[in-house]
């Protein structure tokens, strides 16, 4: 059995900025589930984020942004720790679950609340198993953009698979 690797101190966030954002501000910290940790802080900050940028143009190139900090700042913290992917390094679950919820376009109405619950737990299950090509990126790509690109994928499921139930669930209801 492999021994996932500990996480980092809390001083280890302060040697370098990058550990700062690769580590999701702390929250991948967590010593239990801490991919959860960072799709829940991704969950919490995605509604004030949009109150600062509420065009969603604004919030897309945002978006592209913080991908592309992603993939300096996951190969330099990965680098840092010895593990390309360590389970410390969560913003590749933070700007991903950022794009579902602008991508299904989330609301604050109940229903919109279910349609997030809905996602994060989409978007858990597609980062876990990961189906290709999120597989190859995760084996292959040793590197930042290989640790975001993976998560981009589950992303990119999520996204397909909320919006084939809200479809299907639309002609249900009719």
């Amino acid at each position: 059995m492999i021994k996932k690797p500990s996480p980092p101190p809390v001083s280890f966030l302060f040697k370098h900025p990058a550990h700062i954002v690769a580590t999701g501000f702390g929250s991948g910290l967590s010593p239990f589930a801490p991919g959860t940790a960072g799709t829940l802080f991704a969950w919490g900050t995605y509604w004030p984020l949009r109150a600062l940028m509420d065009a969603n143009m604004v919030f897309s190139v945002f978006l592209l942004v913080a991908f592309a900090l992603g993939v300096w700042c996951c190969q330099i913290t990965g680098r840092s720790l010895g593990v390309v992917d360590h389970g410390a390094i969560v913003w590749d679950e933070i700007v991903p679950f950022w794009t579902v919820l602008l991508l299904i376009s989330a609301s604050l109405t109940p229903m919109g609340w279910a349609w997030q619950l809905a996602a994060f737990l989409w978007f858990r299950f597609y980062d876990i198993v990961k189906p290709q090509p999120a597989k190859y990126f995760d084996t292959q790509v040793k590197n930042g953009f290989g640790v975001m690109m993976d998560d981009a994928v589950a992303a990119g499921y999520t996204v397909l698979t909320i919006l084939l139930a809200q479809i299907v669930l639309a002609q249900v209801w009719k």
